[in-house]
């Protein structure tokens, strides 16, 4: 089933649900700082877990004590779509269980 891109209209009215979320060279973007480099590593296995469970992943970034995101859909011509907003939205789920801002 083809994935459509979502219009910048429609990104911005996503990204108005996703605090810290933002639109960065085509990619929906969120970076996250963490109490430790445990914590960090922890939640970058929570985020894979999520990623396989869509079948959609990201550009995913781990430091010291941080992890960021950058998520684009590469069957779309690498323009966001929904599935984009979605990964996002399960990220942010996730996020305060460990502890992330």
């Amino acid at each position: 089933m083809p994935v459509e891109p979502l219009t910048q209209k429609e990104i911005e009215e996503r990204l108005s649900e996703l605090p810290g979320w933002s639109l960065d060279a085509g990619r929906l973007t969120r970076s996250y700082r963490l109490g430790s480099h445990f914590a960090a590593t922890a939640m970058v296995v929570h985020i894979a877990q999520v990623q396989d469970e869509l079948d959609h992943h990201s550009d995913l970034t781990l430091g010291y004590d941080t992890v960021a995101l950058a998520v684009h859909t590469h069957s779309a011509g690498g323009a966001v779509t929904e599935k984009d907003v979605e990964l996002a939205r399960r990220v942010e789920d996730l996020a305060a269980g460990h502890g992330a801002h």
